[in-house]
């Protein structure tokens, strides 16, 4: 029985040996490794964002009264817009049809007149470019919430006894960088785990040195190991290079501990590498395989994992498809540990998923491999 154990952990060990110097030996794997996660989280961090800040928007000043430009200063002292001002309604017109202005704040000459006698009269007037409708639902909101603090500080609130004060949790500045750089780590590391597996097996049948291996002593399962141990190390070696780069680089908040990270990365990497060598296993062969780990890793961890749009607004027929999606449990819980801290109700319920779908992934590998042997 001894011999037996010693015989495996020989076995084994040449494999990963075997396969890690095939990975040093190979440029491509390095690459993707360590420095594509780099290029990609600098995309991320600086070409990807949600905030909208400096819209360009004009503001129409019809008189040159005090409490006109008073109003018209308010809207010029924001750090959300940038103002263009304007003298007539004729002008904003044109500017917003050449997108040169996202909307504009109509300020008619009379305000000072509708300013005291508090009739039903509008004091200003929105336009919103609306082929743009994130952005103009952005420029009436905040112009609305100018206006109104401008009245409150000039004694005139209109807005109804309730006071409502908002309070943002865990992102209290709203930067869309601190939710998307550890969406970001899951989508590399989507792709990451993968890509570089769905190559393993199929280098291998390509190459024809897959029957080499079969006809050896070491069993399938041990073959399948000494590949995917080399690319599970190179993998957390690439979610931590990722992560030090997302908190001392780009100044993302690490509320949990490093600890539970990488137990979270360590669990992803299993339904990731799963789905790699599943692929690798049906198409034998490394273009195909890339396309595959393509059109079936990236994109739906892109599209369909919450990174840049909300699962909840989905039709539900493509929210029930989420859920077979790992890297969605992974991006809510690296939001989780980043942002929140270690929420474990929240954690295990994503680390079971994903501990779930990878073995029903390394179930179907070893089968789909048993199969292409006895062929």
């Amino acid at each position: 029985m001894k011999q037996g154990k010693s015989a495996v952990k020989n076995r084994l060990g040449a494999l990963i040996y075997k396969e890690s110097l095939q990975i040093v030996r190979d440029p491509s794997a390095i690459f993707v490794a360590f420095v594509l996660p780099v290029i990609l989280l600098l995309l991320f961090a600086f070409a990807v964002s949600l905030d909208v800040r400096k819209v360009p928007v004009g503001v129409v000043l019809s008189s040159d009264t005090p409490t006109a430009q008073s109003l018209a200063a308010a809207f010029s002292g924001s750090r959300y817009f940038t103002v263009l001002p304007m003298r007539h309604t004729q002008e904003a017109k044109a500017a917003i049809i050449a997108s040169k202005i996202r909307g504009y704040v109509v300020i008619p000459a009379d305000v000072e007149t509708r300013l005291h006698i508090r009739n039903n009269d509008l004091l200003i007037q929105v336009i919103a470019d609306g082929s743009q409708p994130n952005t103009a639902n952005f420029v009436t909101a905040y112009a609305q919430g100018i206006a109104s603090l401008w009245l409150a500080q000039h004694g005139q609130s209109t807005v109804s006894p309730v006071s409502v004060q908002p309070r943002f949790w865990f992102n209290a500045e709203l930067e869309s960088r601190r939710s998307l750089i550890p969406g970001s780590i899951a989508i590399i590391m989507t792709m990451i785990g993968t890509l570089l597996t769905a190559l393993v097996v199929a280098r291998e049948w390509e190459r024809g040195t897959m029957e080499g291996l079969l006809s050896t002593p070491a069993t399938i399962t041990e073959i399948l190991l000494g590949k995917l141990l080399p690319y599970f190390v190179l993998g957390m070696l690439a979610t931590l290079g990722s992560a030090l780069m997302a908190v001392f680089a780009f100044d993302v908040p690490l509320r949990g501990s490093w600890l539970v990270l990488m137990m979270l990365a360590a669990v992803f990497l299993i339904p990731a590498l799963g789905q790699g060598l599943v692929i690798s296993i049906l198409a034998k062969n490394q273009f195909i395989a890339a396309q595959l780990a393509a059109f079936t890793g990236f994109l739906p961890a892109f599209m369909l994992s919450g990174f840049l749009f909300e699962i909840d607004s989905m039709p539900w027929p493509i929210r029930l498809i989420t859920h077979i999606i790992p890297t969605r449990y992974f991006v809510e819980a690296l939001q989780t540990v980043f942002l929140v801290g270690n929420v474990w109700s929240l954690l295990l319920t994503d680390m079971l998923a994903m501990l779930l779908i990878g073995a029903l992934l390394f179930v179907l590998a070893r089968a789909k491999c048993h199969k292409s042997l006895e062929g």
